[in-house]
């Protein structure tokens, strides 16, 4: 009777219960306009908030001081040298935590890129495909679009949240920060998201910290882009300077500069160096080893210490040899 059911199982298989994905390009289609439409909302809210912490902070800092709207834009708040790093910290915070908290609703389906860099990288290392790069970094430049001018329509005043480059900073510079910063934002991406271990289901909190970091370093300098999405979305309804493409170039270069670095990592076989490094199993933790636990007994012995008697065992107190 067993074997019989058994041959009916394998000539008619089970229906698709739903939980198996469904493959071909109508299917792929479907998946990717979905993808496009988590990341066109995913960056509307992640830029929304984020940025209107810069709008706050443009607006407290115009209401106390004569300077102008790009000074009061966040990336060079005028005033006292500790109102600007109350500034830098509060917007750097605010976009962190803006990143870490949209990343973990659309995370699960979407990837939570947000960021034309991070799918450029993603691309190239063959965890999307081309088809969904070129939709979903069409969704991030549009959401960041829509994204700005809600922000506009919402707040009274001018839009004072665009990027410049600010404190004597000059292109190239500018350029080679904006490079840098998305570097280690897009290394943060493929090392806790594109790798699969034990961090990877905490990958959007991963995403703010270095976020946070990269931009308390960059936002004095350049404003803290990391995003050519976050710089073209506020140039859309503020106007664009004559430098606006250090914002496209330099996070370019830096994805490709973190892509580099991921696919040497992987040729090496990273993973054998230090193996099972996240792993939780107690059995994994290093021995004691035999030296240590001599010493530990000796120490033990009436407060004196193991003597070498030159044959290459140890005494002890009385002459008796360590165990």
């Amino acid at each position: 009777m067993g074997r019989k059911f058994a041959n009916i199982a394998a000539e008619k298989p089970f229906k698709n219960s739903g939980n198996e994905p469904k493959t071909g390009i109508f299917a792929d289609i479907k998946n990717d306009l979905i993808a496009m439409a988590g990341e066109f909302v995913g960056t509307i809210l992640f830029l929304l908030f984020a940025l209107g912490a810069v709008q706050t902070a443009s607006t407290n800092t115009s209401s106390n001081s004569n300077s102008s709207a790009d000074e009061a834009a966040g990336t060079a708040p005028s005033g006292s040298d500790s109102n600007k790093l109350l500034t830098y910290y509060y917007v750097s915070a605010a976009f962190g935590l803006s990143l870490f908290a949209t990343a973990s609703i659309f995370y699960r389906f979407t990837g939570s890129i947000f960021n034309p860099s991070v799918s450029l990288a993603l691309c190239l290392i063959g965890a999307v495909k081309p088809l969904r790069f070129i939709l979903v970094s069409l969704a991030q430049m549009v959401g960041a679009i829509v994204a700005s001018a809600i922000l506009d329509g919402l707040t009274p005043g001018a839009l004072a949240v665009n990027v410049s480059l600010s404190n004597g900073t000059n292109r190239a510079q500018g350029l080679f920060i904006e490079m840098f910063t998305t570097a280690t934002l897009v290394l943060s991406v493929l090392m806790l998201a594109a790798e699969k271990h034990l961090l990877t289901p905490f990958a959007p909190l991963g995403f703010g910290f270095t976020l946070f970091i990269v931009m308390l370093f960059s936002i004095a300098f350049t404003g803290g882009a990391v995003n050519t999405a976050r710089a073209f979305g506020p140039a859309c309804i503020q106007g664009f300077q004559s430098y606006h493409w250090i914002y496209w170039l330099g996070p370019t270069l830096g994805a490709l500069l973190a892509t580099a670095f991921y696919v040497f990592l992987k040729e090496v076989k990273y993973w054998r160096i230090t193996p099972g490094q996240d792993s939780t199993d107690n059995h994994s933790s290093p021995k004691v080893h035999p030296v240590t636990s001599r010493m530990s007994r000796n120490g033990n012995d009436s407060g004196s210490t193991a003597i070498d008697n030159g044959n290459g065992n140890t005494e002890g107190p009385r002459g008796q040899e360590a165990v």
